[in-house]
């Protein structure tokens, strides 16, 4: 059993920046991919960012290349999205993804095993 909670949402202005956080806890597996994913307003789930636990390998959406980054910090049981020069389009609520098991190469959505509440981003003058 795994449990994952984010946190660090809010309202921003465009151009800002916020950094959202990922706790992870329970029986959780060090080699794992964790993910960001996001549902803006009347939209379907995307991808956002994914990092592999073990070697820190990231994967980054070109909506979000450049200006979100993704990191881990293994000890804390945690991984951040920092995010910088935020559109309005960013605007939606942030979820937190890890899988069960190892994988060579980078998850699909549907093999993500375990999913946080979520956390609103809110990008608006």
């Amino acid at each position: 059993q795994v449990q994952l909670v984010e946190s660090g949402g809010g309202l921003v202005q465009p151009g800002g920046s916020l950094r959202l956080s990922c706790a992870a806890s329970g029986r959780t597996f060090s080699s794992s991919t964790m993910g960001w994913f996001r549902v803006a307003p009347g939209k379907e789930r995307e991808f956002v960012a994914a990092i592999s636990r073990s070697s820190g390998s990231t994967y980054t959406a070109e909506s979000v290349k450049g200006r979100f980054t993704i990191s881990r910090d293994n000890a804390k049981n945690t991984v951040y999205l920092q995010m910088n020069s935020l559109k309005p389009e960013d605007t939606a609520v942030y979820y937190c993804a890890a899988t069960a098991r190892y994988y060579w190469y980078w998850p699909q959505e549907n093999e993500y095993d375990y999913w946080g509440q979520g956390t609103q981003v809110t990008v608006s003058s």
